[in-house]
């Protein structure tokens, strides 16, 4: 692209929301993929590029690339095939239409989705998934006036190709050039509410690699959903949101009516990095004025407990059969930095992982490539890493951060309770402090540094499920393996059959459906 053309404000691509709601139990969306510069944050020192996804039966992929579309906490129950991952099925081909079938049955609540093939997700392409629940079943808070999807985000000015080529010499991202709040740069998007009403902001980090502090300023924020659970409504005056995590939270405009700022700014990063929105009373005559609100500089709440208005599910008291050790690190192979799981740093096969389990291709990949336990200090290997899952086993896994930076930890197809998190180095003494009785269960969970967390997690899902750092340079770069939940029953009443649609590749691709 030519860096003196005009930039194309190209936005629909963050704004863009999937709302589902069950009078019916189908919904159709029709996407098409597009290309375009953008310049959110001022003048583009380069090409800074950007993917629209505008509104599902059907994604045109308008783009000379092949592309995924992954649904970040959407559980796909009992159909992997369709999870937007490299290890579950093809990518969509260049100036195709496909088909994806999402079953969000249960999952009230706030999710996104994004593109995940390569370092496509740093040229935008993402936006909200409400679930709304059946109009007759209650949610635990009255209904708000209107409802927001707030997608916040580092951004970077050099394009995807340029960054993908960073990594590819050996090379770390250089820092993020700012903060965009629905793909707009400092108090360009603007927020419109009535004196007296409340509202409800569905919130999601979908940045690469930095955790986000979110307030607004003399507001507080009632917290009512983590990604698709109803938690207690505690308040606050600052939320953290860390990479590839979405809340909800309920926003009373019982101020003086003018314009507020809305705040978004990293931690854990030196420098702060800051970026902006504007809460619009609709009689205001004032525009924002003063700084933007500080944010509070220590914050555990994404981990609190939580009561369970739709239901008991006294996971405390089921008896653990397997323990999971995940330690993330960071190595040199062949003069390149790598990143790994438990040693071992992933590399994609020729085929997807799915598929070559369907069709028996041998020599893909193995499993039990990536060990369960952190190995003794070994040179790290590159692997097409797989761990085997039994399937109804219930399981506790801890992830463990020997380094100076958070962690960002996602599994598709599946929501963990957090019974656990602290700093210093887990052993088995720690579960004593587990919470066994009501923690919050979610599909992405934070690791500080230097600490763990803990997680348990019932594998009822089938398939074959990407365990993942959302930090996509670290997930780029190996942090991640799959997780292959089986059973020999071969029941479609446990797993559904490949898509008629499937897409074939690789080994793959001579065969037949």
């Amino acid at each position: 692209m030519d860096a003196t053309k005009p930039s194309l404000a190209i936005l629909c691509c963050l704004i863009s929301v999937i709302s589902v709601v069950s009078e019916s139990p189908y919904r159709f969306f029709n996407w098409n993929v597009t290309f375009g510069n953008i310049s959110p944050l001022g003048p583009p020192t380069g090409d800074s590029d950007q993917w629209d996804v505008s509104g599902a039966r059907y994604l045109r992929v308008l783009l000379p690339l092949s592309l995924y579309m992954d649904k970040n906490g959407v559980q796909q129950r009992k159909n992997s095939w369709e999870d937007g991952v490299y290890g579950t099925n093809c990518p969509i081909p260049p100036g195709a239409n496909f088909t994806y079938k999402l079953q969000v049955k249960d999952q009230i609540g706030s999710f996104f989705y994004f593109p995940s093939l390569a370092f496509h997700k740093a040229a935008g392409g993402f936006g909200g998934i409400r679930v709304l629940s059946r109009p007759l079943i209650p949610v635990p808070f009255p209904p708000p006036a209107d409802d927001f999807t707030v997608l916040i985000g580092d951004w970077f000015m050099k394009n995807h190709t340029d960054l993908k080529a960073i990594l590819d010499s050996g090379n770390n991202l250089p820092s993020a050039n700012g903060i965009l709040v629905n793909g707009r740069g400092p108090g360009g998007s603007i927020f419109t509410v009535e004196p007296g009403k409340t509202y409800r902001l569905r919130i999601s980090n979908v940045g690469l690699q930095s955790t986000l502090n979110f307030r607004i300023q003399g507001h507080k924020m009632k917290l009512v959903e983590v990604e698709g659970i109803h938690t207690i409504q505690n308040v606050y005056s600052s939320l953290d949101v860390h990479v590839g995590q979405s809340m909800s939270v309920l926003v009373t405009a019982d101020r003086p009516p003018r314009d507020y700022h809305i705040a978004v700014s990293t931690r854990f990063l030196n420098p702060i990095l800051s970026g902006s929105a504007i809460l619009h009373y609709s009689n205001s005559w004032e525009t924002v004025s003063g700084p933007l609100p500080t944010g509070q500089r220590t914050n555990l709440t994404a981990s609190g407990p939580r009561p369970n208005p739709q239901g008991s599910y006294h996971y405390g008291s089921i008896n653990v059969t397997r323990t999971i050790r995940i330690a993330n690190s960071k190595s040199t192979v062949n003069g390149k930095e790598r990143y790994a799981v438990n040693g071992v740093s992933f590399v994609d096969a020729d085929t997807p992982l799915k598929l070559a389990d369907y069709f028996n291709i041998s020599g893909v990949f193995r499993v039990g490539s990536i060990p369960d336990a952190p190995p003794a200090p070994l040179p790290v290997r590159l692997d097409t890493a797989v761990m085997h899952g039994d399937y109804h086993a219930f399981v506790e896994i801890v992830f463990e951060n020997t380094e100076y930076v958070v962690q960002s930890w996602h599994l598709d197809g599946y929501n963990s309770f957090v019974v656990g998190m602290d700093l210093g180095k887990w052993s088995p003494t720690s579960r004593k402090g587990y919470n066994l009785v009501d923690a919050i269960s979610r599909c992405t969970v934070q690791v500080y540094p230097q600490g763990w967390t803990a997680v348990y997690v019932s594998l009822d899902n089938i398939g074959m499920w990407n365990l993942r750092s959302e930090i996509w340079q670290r997930r780029y770069l190996g942090q991640q393996f799959y997780l292959r939940i089986y059973t020999p029953s071969h029941s479609y009443r446990d797993e559904l059959p490949i898509p008629a649609n499937a897409l074939l590749c690789g080994r793959a691709k001579p065969l037949l459906l």
